[in-house]
């Protein structure tokens, strides 16, 4: 329940999550017209990853698995 409502208000920060096929979530989200961060970029630490925010205002990372 206190995880749902920091959800909720915003105030959870960045969530991280992880995905065999980065890119294709990456357009089915942004179609769906999620706000977007961070297209997919090779970052120079070796992960790829893309940044969005969701509807509550909360930054979600999502790494390629």
């Amino acid at each position: 329940e206190a995880l749902r409502s920091l959800l909720t208000k915003g105030v959870l920060g960045t969530v991280h999550f992880r995905s065999s096929d980065l890119d294709g979530l990456f357009a089915r989200l942004s179609e769906a017209g999620i706000e977007v961060l961070e297209k997919p970029t090779d970052q120079f630490w070796g992960v790829r990853d893309c940044a969005v925010r969701d509807p509550s205002g909360n930054v979600v990372r999502i790494d390629q698995a």
